[in-house]
């Protein structure tokens, strides 16, 4: 029995379900992000206590094919950018169709009735807090983590970046400076 959960995007979510699950003595067979494979039927009071425990965790079990594709999507997607080496050279509607074995139109037209933003914003921001994170840490410039992000130059990141955040990145950069210096000072 393949369940599906919302909002589960991180190791922490993973070790957390694992936890629950072992708690409620549900067997499973395989556990990833977004999605556990329970071994055996289960039944309804089991089922509804697992519900339950998720919730309790800010996650959901999904039931609906809509929602259930949308997660499948944000899991693609939060995986390809934060954690790979390298984001796909192909164009993301090919990747993400390929992975999902799903037209491209369907999986894009679904995404945006059900989130109200486009796959492709979804991807900017999640590029663009790929990017702050990368900026805090202070490891590569400007120059590095575009070429990280696949962008096709340090402007097309600035131009994004700026309109995510409001900020340039040398200006979060230096906002960040100024905030770490004033809350040292303190």
């Amino acid at each position: 029995m393949l369940l599906h959960i919302k909002y589960m995007v991180s190791l922490r979510c993973i070790l957390m379900v694992q936890e629950t699950l072992n708690n409620l003595g549900i067997a499973y067979s395989d556990l990833e992000l977004g999605r556990v494979e329970i071994t055996d039927d289960l039944p309804k009071e089991q089922y509804d206590q697992l519900k339950l425990n998720l919730s309790k965790m800010k996650l959901e079990l999904l039931d609906d094919t809509r929602h259930i594709l949308i997660e499948k999507v944000k899991i693609i997607i939060i995986e390809m950018i934060h954690h790979s080496d390298k984001l796909p050279i192909i164009n993301f509607s090919a990747y993400i169709s390929e992975k999902l074995n799903i037209d491209y139109a369907y999986i894009s037209n679904t995404f945006s009735e059900v989130k109200g933003i486009t796959i492709q914003q979804y991807i900017i921001n999640h590029k663009i807090e790929l990017a702050k994170e990368l900026l805090i840490y202070d490891e590569l410039s400007i120059k590095e983590i575009a070429y990280k992000l696949n962008y096709s130059s340090v402007a097309h990141l600035s131009n994004q970046f700026k309109k995510v955040t409001g900020f340039t990145p040398k200006e979060f950069k230096q906002f960040r400076r100024n905030r770490r210096t004033a809350h040292e000072n303190l």
